[in-house]
């Protein structure tokens, strides 16, 4: 198992997967305490790398709806007002 995140070569989906792979190693086998730790390092690795793509993505987000003179405002996601349409305003 590597130790090391490579953030250029790893997709938000592929450290997912992996995280998810590791909690179920965890879950399921009968682990050294020695194994169980690199487990568990490499899967808050995984974590952190995780949660600061979703913050990255949710800051993206953000700066994409700003859109009013007050410094932008949140908008909440309509099913129905995308149902039919993909067009940006």
């Amino acid at each position: 198992m590597a130790s090391k995140i490579n953030n250029d070569n790893i997709s938000f989906e592929k450290a997912l997967e992996k995280l998810e792979k590791i909690v179920v190693s965890m879950e399921d086998k009968q682990l050294s305490l020695d194994d169980m730790m690199k487990y568990f390092e490499h899967g808050k690795k995984l974590s952190d790398y995780c949660s600061n793509k979703l913050v990255e993505f949710e800051k993206k987000i953000e700066i994409l709806v700003k859109g009013t003179a007050k410094g932008g405002e949140w908008k909440n996601f309509n099913e129905e007002s995308n149902k039919n349409s993909f067009e940006l305003e």
